[in-house]
């Protein structure tokens, strides 16, 4: 299956540097570009993108509005998006994720985190980039708050391995070269994991994980 991806980015330069690293890959396509928010939202609606990559900061609408507008509580049929940007400020971070996003990656994330956000969206999961996500749960330890979920089953020593890994903000990649396992069977202990636990994804895992003190800080 084809993954079909809108990039919204007011830099043409960063528009074309972004679908050079995602038409590289066989499985996704590029259907079309935003140089704004107003655009992004109106081209989305239209062709039903499987992921919207959407920068922060455009004119018209910023990422934020252009995520809400999208994928935001209330809307009917909503659609995946990916903030992509260069700022990491939390207030960002949080206005994103509230507003529906399933991804925050910086542009300095690489290539391969990119196309991994790309298609964990497709999946139904959230990525967002490792830099980003230990801030905010190392935030959410120090605070005391809850993790989400209850654990119904005990996890396996791998399962606990691999939970580790994603609380030190891991990919799937550099998860199954430290473990030595093929990223399909990272992407089983996964599934298995959110079962266990009762989380939506790899985001609440880490939470769990500094909750319940299975990782620290170092």
């Amino acid at each position: 299956m084809t993954i079909r991806v809108l990039l919204a980015d007011d830099q043409a330069m960063v528009r074309g540097g972004l679908r050079l690293i995602l038409e590289d890959q066989p499985d996704i396509e590029v259907v079309a570009e935003a140089a704004d928010g107003a655009e992004a939202v109106d081209l989305a609606r239209r062709l039903r993108p499987d992921v919207c990559l959407v920068d922060i900061r455009m004119p018209r609408l910023d990422g934020i509005e252009v995520t809400r507008a999208l994928a935001g509580p209330g809307v009917p049929d909503p659609l995946r998006v990916v903030v992509v940007t260069t700022f990491d400020l939390d207030e960002y971070v949080y206005g994103a994720l509230r507003g529906g996003a399933v991804g925050f990656i910086l542009k300095d994330a690489g290539p391969g985190l990119l196309v991994e956000a790309v298609r964990a969206a497709t999946a139904g999961d959230a990525l967002i980039s490792p830099s980003v996500t230990l801030r905010l749960l190392r935030r959410l330890a120090f605070a005391g708050a809850p993790a989400p979920g209850a654990q119904t089953r005990p996890l396996s020593e791998r399962e606990i391995e691999v939970v580790r890994a994603i609380a030190r903000g891991r990919t799937n990649q550099e998860i199954a070269a430290e473990l030595f396992i093929s990223l399909s069977t990272v992407k089983s202990h996964l599934s298995g994991i959110q079962a266990k636990l009762g989380v939506r994804n790899r985001v609440e895992i880490a939470a769990w994980a500094w909750e319940n003190r299975i990782v620290g800080p170092a």
